[in-house]
């Protein structure tokens, strides 16, 4: 009768770690959900992110290409020849800039922004030369209203129009 109770105490014993090794097991799994859920989430925001910045970054492009555009000193108007122009104009006798400074396209991370040529010469536009697609669709403002239902950033033209003239922030004095 001894040897009978030992044996019952070894498969109790069995039985409780076969239960904690499967509780084990289920909350491994449902750790492993949760960070899949969280990492989707989180990689969302940081597209979102990076979308808002590529409308700004293509907005203050965009706006400077139409500073530079209307405020000349010989009174003929023209678009800049290069995005360096838009740092240093150089039409001017004193220094003169409608950027501080070339943003960075934050979906490939670089100044390689793919310029838009203008009809009769230099600079008209950007825009980004990532073909990922947007997770913004609608809602756009302005002049973005374009970019809706687009299918990739690289349908995101930040091009600048002489009809856009009171759309362009004045150069801070």
């Amino acid at each position: 009768m001894a040897a009978r109770s030992a044996s019952g105490r070894q498969v109790a014993r069995s039985r409780q770690r076969g239960f904690t090794y499967l509780g084990l097991l289920f909350a491994v799994a449902v750790i492993g959900i949760t960070l899949a859920t969280v990492g989707v989430v989180w990689s969302a925001q940081i597209r979102r992110d990076k979308e808002t910045e590529l409308l700004f970054s293509g907005d203050q492009i965009r706006a400077a290409i139409g500073r530079y555009y209307i405020d000349t000193p010989s009174g003929v108007h023209s678009y800049p020849p290069s995005l360096q122009d838009l740092l240093q104009d150089d039409r001017w006798p004193q220094v003169h800039r409608h950027l501080r400074r070339l943003y960075v396209d934050p979906m490939t991370a670089s100044t390689d922004w793919q310029v838009i040529a203008a009809p009769e010469g230099g600079v008209m536009g950007v825009v980004s030369t990532s073909t990922g697609a947007p997770i913004k669709k609608a809602n756009f403002i302005g002049a973005d209203r374009a970019f809706e239902n687009a299918e990739c950033y690289c349908n995101w033209l930040f091009v600048y129009r002489p009809n856009m003239r009171a759309r362009i922030p004045a150069r801070n004095p």
